[in-house]
């Protein structure tokens, strides 16, 4: 595919970093010469300096001949701007957009994004999505990801191997003879910094990260096999009530009946407006790093604590003064540099959120072709775990899972045909609209997006 990018900030040069390594044609616009810079430096793409939103750049960047238009700068009005021309002058047929303020996205708002009004067909919201995202993680306490497929009928777990794991140094062969309660399917691990796809006679290993297809519905029964007894927070301290903490706040009262949610926000104008807007939320107006707010808090009662302000360097001392408190906290920190996740081990901070791959996720399910409904990266893009529906034209129809000449770097996860949740044997044989959640490895996805085309032709 022929696509535009136009923000060369961090998620501008992830997508196009990903994408051209899926070897797409990518040209990324930006009006800093610094940024274009880098990508130069780094990327084998296209890069123009200047004004993404300029008829005369677009026309630069061979707008007529995209595919697709990724508008991810910094500024919600230019990425609107920026699909709008994109559509009227050069008609390109997909155009995405970051939007981060709330407003645009408020549901009564909703019949702006179209042809008629502004021509984007996907939205994404960075923030919207990193709540969801911390929300899972605190559903599945153990888990250092928790990602729903399916209609959230599926779950793909990253849990890490620790000697609290029952099947630690067992085969896979023999995990159904000795837990044949373990309805769950191991996709592969990270080792050693390196994706491995385990065989058969393969086993865990400590530090393992390994990541598991479950049933949702099995999602604590999973976790306990793996050692992970973690029970789920019920009191739960929010630092930051900008739009990440805001939407948690909101999505934990809808989503946890007996859940008690403070949040401590800096600003007494946002904090007096959070107030108004959340129904069972406390929100204390103060600063996180201040002992006798912490305490106002009633920190001692808190069972986790999620630093979310805007400021990384105040997000890791907050949690490092959690620490010092008391040590039975769970602590997340939303952090944007990347350098810094690798002080989480020395800071003893239980989860890091990167905000840039969540976003970059939301993004690439919309790259792929075919019925390909979902996707969730793993290492930098490394692998994919993807969501497809096979329909009449699909060549694994009426196939057995052992005949189907899948590549080794492709592992089938789990299906879903009805509300029939299967974990497939080799002679499991695929049907029209079974929906596949399988593994694959970057350089495979086109065999994927093949297997998932909409036309034979």
């Amino acid at each position: 595919m022929n696509i535009i990018i136009c923000g060369a900030g961090r998620v501008g040069f992830t997508i196009a970093k990903l994408l051209s390594e899926q070897n797409h044609s990518i040209t990324i616009i930006d009006q800093s010469s610094e940024d274009i810079q880098k990508i130069n430096e780094s990327l084998d793409i296209k890069a123009i300096v200047g004004k993404a939103t300029s008829p005369s750049v677009l026309d630069k960047a061979n707008t007529n001949d995209a595919d697709m238009i990724i508008a991810v700068t910094r500024n919600d009005e230019i990425n609107m701007l920026i699909c709008q021309i994109a559509y009227s002058i050069f008609k390109v047929p997909k155009k995405i957009a970051r939007i981060r303020s709330q407003e645009y996205l408020d549901p009564k708002f909703s019949s702006l994004f179209n042809k008629e009004n502004l021509p984007i067909d996907y939205v994404i919201s960075p923030e919207i999505e990193i709540a969801k995202s911390i929300q899972r993680k605190l559903e599945a306490p153990g888990a250092l990801d928790n990602v729903p497929f399916a209609d959230n009928k599926i779950r793909l777990l990253e849990i890490l191997i620790d000697e609290k794991c029952a099947i630690y140094g067992i085969k896979l062969n023999d995990l159904t003879k000795k837990f044949p309660k373990l309805n769950a399917y191991i996709l592969g691990v990270v080792r050693d910094d390196k994706f491995l796809i385990l065989k058969k006679n393969d086993s865990l290993k400590y530090n393992d990260k390994a990541y598991v297809m479950v049933n949702s519905n099995k999602i604590q029964e999973t976790l306990k096999v793996f050692g992970h007894n973690e029970k789920i927070s019920n009191k739960i301290l929010i630092i930051g009530g900008g739009n990440i903490g805001f939407n948690l706040a909101r999505n934990i009262e809808q989503s946890f009946e007996d859940a008690r949610v403070k949040i401590i926000e800096k600003d007494k104008n946002r904090a007096e407006l959070i107030a108004n807007e959340l129904n069972n939320s406390i929100v204390i107006n103060g600063d996180g790093l201040d002992e006798d707010v912490l305490n106002e808090a009633n920190l001692e009662d808190v069972e986790t604590v999620l630093a979310l302000t805007n400021d990384d360097e105040n997000n890791l001392m907050v949690s490092i003064l959690i620490e010092k408190f008391s040590k039975d906290k769970r602590t997340m920190a939303l952090i944007n540099k990347p350098n810094y996740s690798l002080l989480q081990s020395s800071l003893n901070i239980d989860d890091l959120i990167d905000p840039r791959m969540n976003t970059v996720s939301s993004i690439l399910k919309h790259v792929h072709k075919g019925t390909i409904e979902n996707a969730y990266t793993i290492l930098n893009g490394e692998y994919e775990v993807i969501e497809a529906e096979i329909i009449e034209s699909s060549e694994l129809v009426n196939k057995e899972l052992k005949n189907s000449d899948l590549p080794d770097e492709i592992r089938i996860g789990s299906i879903v045909r009805g509300k029939e949740i299967i974990l497939p044997s080799s002679k499991y044989v695929f049907k029209k609209n079974d929906i596949v959640i399988l593994l694959s490895k970057r350089d495979q996805l086109p065999t994927v997006e093949n297997m998932f085309r909409i036309s034979s032709i």
